[in-house]
């Protein structure tokens, strides 16, 4: 039995890889806001010279706050798929998945603070 939902072919599934980026930019808000902010900490990295393994690592961090913000939108959308009403386990799922977002994001920003004050700090001693 055929499932009519497989991709057929590298290009197709790369066309609907694109159309999921493209509805969560659309539509997430807060996926908006983390681009500007990733934008930002690319710019920084560049301007304050940091090395090879501190500029990994701010990519790696990027990508995975733009992987909890997919994962959250895809759970939001399954549980609206699956009530259109007032549930209260639906709204722990998606508090807890925002949950997760955002601790991952104060993470994120704490580990950039380590990253980027030190380099700021001699900017502004020196």
């Amino acid at each position: 039995m055929e499932n009519k939902w497989k991709n057929k072919n590298f290009l197709d599934a790369l066309k609907n890889a694109i159309n999921g980026i493209k509805y969560v930019f659309k539509s997430e808000r807060n996926f908006k806001i983390q681009l500007i902010f990733a934008v930002l900490a690319i710019i920084a990295s560049i301007l304050l010279k940091i090395n090879y393994t501190e500029f990994a690592i701010i990519v790696l961090l990027i990508f995975l706050i733009f992987f909890a913000e997919f994962f959250n939108t895809i759970l939001e959308t399954i549980i609206d798929m699956y009530t259109e009403e007032y549930n209260e386990k639906a709204k722990i799922a998606k508090d807890i998945a925002a949950g997760a977002v955002t601790m991952l994001s104060i993470s994120t920003v704490i580990i950039g603070l380590f990253i980027f004050f030190p380099k700021i700090y001699n900017i502004i001693i020196k």
